[in-house]
Protein backbone atom coordinates (compact mmCIF):
# COMPACT_ATOMS: atom_id res chain seq x y z
CA UNK A 1 0.00 0.00 0.00
CA UNK A 2 2.72 2.23 0.53
CA UNK A 3 4.54 2.00 -2.45
CA UNK A 4 1.01 2.46 -4.31
CA UNK A 5 0.79 5.77 -2.45
CA UNK A 6 4.39 6.96 -3.49
CA UNK A 7 3.97 5.99 -7.31
CA UNK A 8 0.64 7.74 -7.11
CA UNK A 9 2.46 11.08 -6.42
CA UNK A 10 5.83 10.16 -8.44
CA UNK A 11 4.14 10.04 -11.82
CA UNK A 12 2.20 13.06 -11.89
CA UNK A 13 5.20 14.71 -10.60
CA UNK A 14 7.22 13.36 -13.22
CA UNK A 15 5.08 13.90 -15.38
CA UNK A 16 5.21 17.80 -14.70
CA UNK A 17 9.04 17.82 -14.65
CA UNK A 18 8.95 16.03 -18.49
CA UNK A 19 6.95 18.77 -19.51
CA UNK A 20 8.62 21.02 -18.08
CA UNK A 21 12.42 20.36 -19.15
CA UNK A 22 11.06 19.58 -23.02
CA UNK A 23 9.16 23.42 -22.45
CA UNK A 24 12.64 24.59 -21.36
CA UNK A 25 13.42 24.14 -25.09
CA UNK A 26 11.12 25.81 -26.50
CA UNK A 27 11.97 28.46 -29.51
CA UNK A 28 15.29 28.89 -27.73
CA UNK A 29 17.09 27.73 -30.84
CA UNK A 30 16.62 28.92 -34.39
CA UNK A 31 15.02 27.18 -36.96
CA UNK A 32 17.86 25.90 -39.62
CA UNK A 33 16.54 25.03 -43.12
CA UNK A 34 18.52 24.57 -45.85
CA UNK A 35 16.52 21.78 -48.45
CA UNK A 36 18.87 20.31 -50.90
CA UNK A 37 16.41 21.07 -53.97
CA UNK A 38 17.23 19.20 -57.18
CA UNK A 39 16.80 20.05 -60.81
CA UNK A 40 13.11 19.46 -62.22
CA UNK A 41 11.71 19.43 -58.77
CA UNK A 42 9.90 22.03 -57.07
CA UNK A 43 9.42 22.45 -53.21
CA UNK A 44 6.11 23.66 -51.51
CA UNK A 45 4.98 24.12 -47.27
CA UNK A 46 2.05 23.33 -46.52
CA UNK A 47 -0.31 23.87 -43.05
CA UNK A 48 -3.42 22.17 -43.16
CA UNK A 49 -6.06 21.66 -39.95
CA UNK A 50 -5.83 17.85 -38.59
CA UNK A 51 -9.13 16.69 -37.06
CA UNK A 52 -7.32 14.07 -35.07
CA UNK A 53 -5.11 16.36 -33.42
CA UNK A 54 -7.45 19.30 -33.82
CA UNK A 55 -4.64 21.86 -34.47
CA UNK A 56 -2.61 22.86 -37.57
CA UNK A 57 -0.19 20.73 -38.70
CA UNK A 58 2.87 21.49 -41.41
CA UNK A 59 4.26 19.26 -44.27
CA UNK A 60 7.09 19.78 -47.11
CA UNK A 61 6.42 18.52 -50.75
CA UNK A 62 8.63 17.65 -53.79
CA UNK A 63 7.28 18.05 -56.51
CA UNK A 64 7.99 17.62 -60.56
CA UNK A 65 8.71 20.99 -62.01
CA UNK A 66 6.28 19.69 -64.90
CA UNK A 67 3.74 17.97 -64.55
CA UNK A 68 0.82 17.74 -67.46
CA UNK A 69 -2.73 19.19 -67.40
CA UNK A 70 -5.13 16.05 -65.77
CA UNK A 71 -2.00 14.18 -64.81
CA UNK A 72 -2.04 12.10 -61.30
CA UNK A 73 1.11 11.22 -59.39
CA UNK A 74 1.57 8.07 -56.94
CA UNK A 75 2.67 9.75 -53.51
CA UNK A 76 5.71 8.59 -51.07
CA UNK A 77 5.43 9.62 -47.99
CA UNK A 78 8.62 10.54 -45.79
CA UNK A 79 8.49 10.03 -41.68
CA UNK A 80 11.04 11.41 -39.83
CA UNK A 81 12.93 10.02 -37.21
CA UNK A 82 12.43 10.92 -33.40
CA UNK A 83 13.92 14.35 -31.79
CA UNK A 84 13.28 15.11 -35.75
CA UNK A 85 10.67 17.39 -37.68
CA UNK A 86 9.37 17.70 -41.21
CA UNK A 87 12.18 19.73 -42.86
CA UNK A 88 14.76 16.88 -41.86
CA UNK A 89 14.34 14.68 -45.30
CA UNK A 90 14.72 17.75 -47.59
CA UNK A 91 17.46 19.18 -45.71
CA UNK A 92 19.79 15.69 -45.04
CA UNK A 93 19.18 13.59 -48.18
CA UNK A 94 19.19 13.78 -51.32
CA UNK A 95 15.52 12.21 -51.96
CA UNK A 96 14.12 15.36 -53.92
CA UNK A 97 15.97 13.81 -57.17
CA UNK A 98 13.53 11.43 -57.17
CA UNK A 99 10.77 13.71 -57.46
CA UNK A 100 11.31 14.37 -61.35
CA UNK A 101 11.09 10.75 -61.78
CA UNK A 102 6.97 11.32 -62.02
CA UNK A 103 6.66 11.13 -58.04
CA UNK A 104 4.80 13.31 -55.18
CA UNK A 105 7.36 13.03 -52.29
CA UNK A 106 5.49 13.99 -48.65
CA UNK A 107 7.78 14.90 -45.88
CA UNK A 108 4.73 15.33 -42.46
CA UNK A 109 5.02 16.67 -39.32
CA UNK A 110 5.60 13.91 -36.67
CA UNK A 111 6.63 15.01 -33.44
CA UNK A 112 8.19 12.39 -30.80
CA UNK A 113 5.13 10.43 -31.16
CA UNK A 114 6.11 7.32 -33.60
CA UNK A 115 3.25 8.11 -35.12
CA UNK A 116 1.12 6.14 -32.98
CA UNK A 117 -2.38 7.31 -31.06
CA UNK A 118 -0.53 7.35 -27.78
CA UNK A 119 -1.87 4.87 -25.37
CA UNK A 120 -2.22 7.20 -22.25
CA UNK A 121 -2.81 10.99 -24.21
CA UNK A 122 -6.13 10.37 -26.07
CA UNK A 123 -5.44 13.80 -27.56
CA UNK A 124 -2.20 12.40 -29.22
CA UNK A 125 -3.48 10.83 -32.20
CA UNK A 126 -0.69 10.54 -34.62
CA UNK A 127 -1.99 7.84 -36.37
CA UNK A 128 -5.44 8.76 -37.25
CA UNK A 129 -3.58 12.50 -38.36
CA UNK A 130 -1.46 10.38 -40.58
CA UNK A 131 -3.51 7.86 -42.62
CA UNK A 132 -6.58 9.83 -42.10
CA UNK A 133 -6.10 13.48 -42.25
CA UNK A 134 -2.55 13.82 -44.01
CA UNK A 135 -3.38 11.17 -47.16
CA UNK A 136 -7.00 13.08 -47.30
CA UNK A 137 -5.41 16.62 -47.74
CA UNK A 138 -2.73 15.58 -49.90
CA UNK A 139 -5.24 13.96 -52.68
CA UNK A 140 -7.55 16.98 -52.24
CA UNK A 141 -4.66 19.54 -52.71
CA UNK A 142 -1.99 18.24 -55.06
CA UNK A 143 -2.61 15.93 -58.16
CA UNK A 144 -2.54 12.83 -56.24
CA UNK A 145 -2.89 9.01 -57.67
CA UNK A 146 -5.70 7.28 -55.30
CA UNK A 147 -5.41 4.27 -54.08
CA UNK A 148 -3.16 1.94 -52.87
CA UNK A 149 -1.36 0.98 -55.78
CA UNK A 150 -0.59 4.60 -55.99
CA UNK A 151 1.18 4.79 -52.39
CA UNK A 152 4.54 4.34 -51.08
CA UNK A 153 5.78 5.09 -47.40
CA UNK A 154 9.59 5.07 -46.04
CA UNK A 155 10.46 5.81 -42.28
CA UNK A 156 13.59 6.17 -40.75
CA UNK A 157 14.66 5.50 -36.77
CA UNK A 158 11.13 6.31 -35.21
CA UNK A 159 9.41 6.41 -38.52
CA UNK A 160 11.17 3.28 -39.50
CA UNK A 161 9.56 1.45 -37.15
CA UNK A 162 6.17 3.19 -38.20
CA UNK A 163 6.11 2.16 -41.38
CA UNK A 164 6.95 -1.57 -40.23
CA UNK A 165 3.71 -1.24 -37.67
CA UNK A 166 1.67 0.21 -40.67
CA UNK A 167 2.56 -2.45 -43.17
CA UNK A 168 1.64 -5.11 -40.69
CA UNK A 169 -1.72 -3.57 -38.97
CA UNK A 170 -2.74 -1.60 -41.82
CA UNK A 171 -2.16 -3.48 -45.67
CA UNK A 172 -4.51 -1.61 -47.61
CA UNK A 173 -2.80 1.58 -47.24
CA UNK A 174 0.16 1.44 -48.90
CA UNK A 175 2.07 -1.01 -51.82
CA UNK A 176 5.58 -0.43 -50.32
CA UNK A 177 7.25 0.14 -47.31
CA UNK A 178 11.03 1.42 -46.47
CA UNK A 179 12.20 1.49 -43.06
CA UNK A 180 15.62 2.62 -42.34
CA UNK A 181 16.85 1.72 -39.94
CA UNK A 182 13.85 1.21 -37.99
CA UNK A 183 13.98 1.30 -34.08
CA UNK A 184 11.88 -2.41 -34.53
CA UNK A 185 12.29 -3.24 -30.63
CA UNK A 186 11.06 -0.03 -29.19
CA UNK A 187 8.21 -2.24 -27.32
CA UNK A 188 10.62 -4.63 -25.85
CA UNK A 189 13.49 -2.40 -25.17
CA UNK A 190 14.38 -1.17 -21.37
CA UNK A 191 15.03 2.78 -21.66
CA UNK A 192 16.41 5.50 -18.92
CA UNK A 193 13.16 7.21 -16.98
CA UNK A 194 13.05 10.78 -19.22
CA UNK A 195 13.04 7.87 -22.47
CA UNK A 196 10.81 5.53 -20.62
CA UNK A 197 8.31 8.25 -19.29
CA UNK A 198 8.10 9.26 -23.14
CA UNK A 199 7.84 5.63 -24.55
CA UNK A 200 4.77 4.85 -21.92
CA UNK A 201 2.74 7.54 -22.74
CA UNK A 202 2.61 6.32 -26.39
CA UNK A 203 2.43 2.57 -25.89
CA UNK A 204 1.33 1.97 -22.88
CA UNK A 205 3.39 -0.17 -19.59
CA UNK A 206 5.51 -3.33 -20.70
CA UNK A 207 3.65 -6.17 -21.38
CA UNK A 208 0.26 -3.95 -21.76
CA UNK A 209 -2.49 -5.44 -24.52
CA UNK A 210 -1.52 -1.86 -26.45
CA UNK A 211 2.32 -2.46 -26.42
CA UNK A 212 1.44 -5.81 -27.79
CA UNK A 213 -0.74 -4.43 -30.46
CA UNK A 214 2.12 -1.92 -31.34
CA UNK A 215 4.64 -4.19 -31.54
CA UNK A 216 6.06 -5.51 -34.87
CA UNK A 217 7.69 -8.49 -33.61
CA UNK A 218 3.85 -9.42 -32.54
CA UNK A 219 1.95 -8.23 -35.54
CA UNK A 220 4.56 -10.20 -37.67
CA UNK A 221 3.12 -13.55 -36.13
CA UNK A 222 -0.42 -13.04 -37.06
CA UNK A 223 -0.10 -10.61 -40.37
CA UNK A 224 -1.58 -12.26 -43.92
CA UNK A 225 2.35 -12.24 -45.67
CA UNK A 226 -0.09 -12.11 -48.72
CA UNK A 227 -1.64 -8.95 -48.03
CA UNK A 228 1.11 -7.53 -46.50
CA UNK A 229 2.78 -4.39 -48.45
CA UNK A 230 6.65 -5.17 -49.93
CA UNK A 231 8.99 -4.36 -47.19
CA UNK A 232 12.22 -2.44 -47.85
CA UNK A 233 14.13 -2.85 -45.00
CA UNK A 234 17.67 -1.76 -44.04
CA UNK A 235 20.20 -1.13 -41.19
CA UNK A 236 23.95 0.35 -41.19
CA UNK A 237 26.66 -2.30 -40.05
CA UNK A 238 27.68 -0.33 -37.38
CA UNK A 239 24.80 0.67 -35.78
CA UNK A 240 23.03 -0.96 -32.70
CA UNK A 241 20.05 -1.64 -34.14
CA UNK A 242 21.59 -3.92 -36.72
CA UNK A 243 20.53 -7.10 -34.51
CA UNK A 244 17.15 -6.36 -33.81
CA UNK A 245 17.00 -5.47 -37.69
CA UNK A 246 18.13 -9.05 -38.53
CA UNK A 247 15.79 -10.74 -35.86
CA UNK A 248 12.91 -9.04 -37.55
CA UNK A 249 13.97 -9.81 -41.21
CA UNK A 250 14.50 -13.77 -39.88
CA UNK A 251 10.86 -13.18 -38.76
CA UNK A 252 9.77 -12.32 -42.38
CA UNK A 253 11.56 -14.82 -43.65
CA UNK A 254 10.10 -17.60 -41.48
CA UNK A 255 6.54 -17.12 -42.39
CA UNK A 256 7.53 -16.18 -46.41
CA UNK A 257 6.99 -12.24 -46.34
CA UNK A 258 8.29 -10.36 -49.40
CA UNK A 259 10.74 -8.59 -48.03
CA UNK A 260 14.49 -7.04 -48.60
CA UNK A 261 17.00 -6.74 -45.77
CA UNK A 262 19.99 -4.59 -46.58
CA UNK A 263 22.97 -3.43 -44.99
CA UNK A 264 25.84 -0.77 -45.72
CA UNK A 265 28.89 0.33 -44.16
CA UNK A 266 27.51 3.43 -41.16
CA UNK A 267 25.82 4.14 -38.12
CA UNK A 268 22.24 5.44 -37.52
CA UNK A 269 22.86 8.32 -39.57
CA UNK A 270 21.95 10.24 -42.61
CA UNK A 271 25.03 9.55 -44.34
CA UNK A 272 23.86 5.95 -44.12
CA UNK A 273 19.94 6.50 -44.85
CA UNK A 274 21.03 8.60 -47.57
CA UNK A 275 23.12 5.89 -49.31
CA UNK A 276 20.41 3.81 -49.21
CA UNK A 277 18.16 5.68 -50.85
CA UNK A 278 19.11 4.72 -54.81
CA UNK A 279 17.94 1.29 -54.18
CA UNK A 280 14.92 1.75 -52.33
CA UNK A 281 13.44 3.83 -55.02
CA UNK A 282 14.93 1.78 -57.94
CA UNK A 283 12.43 -0.83 -55.74
CA UNK A 284 9.67 1.16 -55.07
CA UNK A 285 9.23 2.27 -58.65
CA UNK A 286 9.06 -1.64 -59.62
CA UNK A 287 6.73 -2.41 -56.84
CA UNK A 288 4.33 0.55 -57.25
CA UNK A 289 4.65 -0.32 -61.10
CA UNK A 290 3.63 -4.06 -60.11
CA UNK A 291 0.69 -2.96 -58.63
CA UNK A 292 -0.90 -0.99 -61.00
CA UNK A 293 -0.60 -3.73 -63.36
CA UNK A 294 -2.06 -6.04 -60.80
CA UNK A 295 -4.93 -3.80 -59.96
CA UNK A 296 -5.32 -3.94 -64.13
CA UNK A 297 -5.49 -7.54 -64.39
CA UNK A 298 -7.95 -8.19 -61.47
CA UNK A 299 -10.13 -5.11 -62.79
CA UNK A 300 -9.65 -4.69 -66.36
CA UNK A 301 -11.32 -1.64 -67.98
CA UNK A 302 -14.75 -2.59 -69.64
CA UNK A 303 -14.10 -2.46 -73.57
CA UNK A 304 -15.74 0.17 -75.32
CA UNK A 305 -18.44 -0.26 -77.18
CA UNK A 306 -18.31 -0.28 -80.86
CA UNK A 307 -21.40 -0.19 -82.23
CA UNK A 308 -21.80 2.34 -84.87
Amino acid sequence: MKNRKILSIFFPVLGVLATFLAGCHTDQLPVLDHPRLASGATMQDVNFFSAALKRQMPYRVFLPAKISPGQKLPVVYLLHGGNGNFRDWSNDSDVARYAPQGLILVMPEGAFSYYQNAALKPEDKYEDYLINDLIADVEDRFPAATGRENRAIIGISMGGFAVAKLALSRPELFAFVGAFSPSIDVCERRFHWMQWWRLTNIFGPYGSNTRKQSDPFVLVQSADPAATPFLYLTAGDQEPLLEPNRRFAARLHERHFDYEFHTKPGGHDWGEWDSQLPGCFESLLRHLKQARWHLISVHPRPAQDQTP
